[in-house]
């Protein structure tokens, strides 16, 4: 015998089936089960979707320009030292700069009288302009000292800090020696972060000592972890005439300088400048790989490298302070360049720089073009920082 038994739950299973025939239709052909089956990728598609570390690793990295070709590169025009004149051009460099510290200057110019209140606005005023909070209190107290409770002007204002920077600025600034050396050439080497312009500075260094001073330059890529920065270097050795050392990609950077040393001397250079890969100052794999460059060049005479320069951003503010600091550890830091002070609103803090630190800055950028990196003048940028000559321009 034969016994058939619904379900307990009855209302539950009628429901469950009206439903299956509304989504499952009477005459609705049965769904086929899933094929596996092996795309066809081609290799190009597949490269794109699986790319290898070091492509990711290249497209990490922010690659510096390269310069316009040769030919483009050396017209007249271009390399006038005159035309605009240096000043003007560091004043529009500067204008950013400028403009926000008089912007900030606003509270205590429309006082009649330099009150506590002036002071406070003063020092304000000066740490927005990236002088930071140590140089701005010593140039407001500065101020204040001779001028507290009495009538001021914009004019007198202005000129009183200006005079107040040129001092600050006037031990530091020095020209960067390319006397020559007992043996061999002398070694000067250029470390900085990532971005900051050390190829092109380098490049702007060897026109100037070649075409300029007449020194025989040898240049040296020992920045070896960018494609990027090897072309670079060499459009600018073309550029300017000077041979260039260099190895194939990835290859160890103190080989490099070890070896350019070698060449230079051998051929009888005046100046070896030697690139070095961007790195930044708070790793410290990267460092010591500086420290190594250091310790091997030092192989050939404890003398070299004869000069090491640490070029800085302007833009990045008050954190040139950090990295002066961390490649003072690594480095003996000899001297600064300061460069972008043309697309900055942070050109004080050259300022706070030349205040703290006491180390010479050998030249300012405040362009693109091979002679806007120029030697630093500490009256000239003091009076365009402050905006005193735009005052004075406007006053005639």
């Amino acid at each position: 015998m034969i016994f058939w038994r619904k379900k307990k739950n009855a209302a539950e299973q009628d429901a469950q089936e009206a439903e299956d025939k509304v989504v499952h239709p009477d005459g609705e052909p049965a769904l086929e089960p899933p094929v596996e089956y092996d795309s066809d990728i081609s290799e190009e598609l597949k490269h794109e979707l699986e790319p290898t570390a070091t492509e990711i690793l290249d497209d990490m990295i922010e690659e510096s320009p390269v310069p316009d070709p040769v030919e483009e590169a050396f017209q007249e025009d271009e390399l006038d030292p005159n035309e605009g004149g240096w000043l003007s051009r560091l004043s529009q460099g500067l204008s950013k700069s400028s403009s926000k510290l008089t912007k900030g200057l606003g509270d205590v110019l429309t006082k009649k009288k330099l009150d506590a209140d002036a002071v406070e606005a003063l020092e304000e005023a000066l740490i927005e302009a990236d002088l930071g909070p140590q140089t701005a209190m010593s140039l407001a107290a500065e101020i204040a000292k001779d001028r507290f409770g009495k009538e001021v002007d914009e004019r007198e204002i202005k000129q009183a800090l200006a005079d107040k920077i040129s001092l600050i600025l006037q031990p530091v600034a020095e020209a960067l020696n390319v006397d020559a050396v007992a043996s061999g050439p002398r070694v000067i080497l250029v470390c900085g972060v990532n971005g900051v312009g050390k190829t092109t500075t380098i490049g702007k260094l060897a026109y100037q000592m070649h075409y300029q001073q007449g020194k025989k330059v040898v240049m040296a890529a020992g920045d070896t972890f960018r494609a990027a920065a090897l072309e670079q270097l060499q459009i600018w050795a073309d550029r300017v005439g000077c041979p260039l050392v260099k190895k194939e990609l990835g290859s160890d950077a103190a080989a490099v300088a070890y070896e350019a040393y070698a060449k230079a001397k051998e051929d009888g250079a005046d100046i070896l400048l030697i690139d070095t890969a961007g790195r930044l100052h708070n790793k410290t794999n990267l460092m010591d790989e500086l420290e190594k460059i250091i310790r091997v060049l030092k192989k050939h005479d404890e003398s070299i490298p004869h000069s090491t320069l640490l070029v800085l951003d302007s833009t990045t503010g008050q954190n040139a302070h950090s990295q002066l600091e961390k490649f003072k550890e690594i480095a003996n830091i000899t001297g600064l360049i300061v460069t972008k002070l043309d697309g900055s609103a942070k050109g004080g803090v050259v300022v706070s720089l030349a205040d703290q630190f006491k180390i010479p800055i050998h030249a300012v950028g405040v362009g693109e073009n091979i002679e806007d990196l120029q030697p630093f003048h500490p009256d000239e940028f003091a009076s365009s920082l402050v905006g005193l000559d735009a005052l004075e321009s406007k006053a005639a």
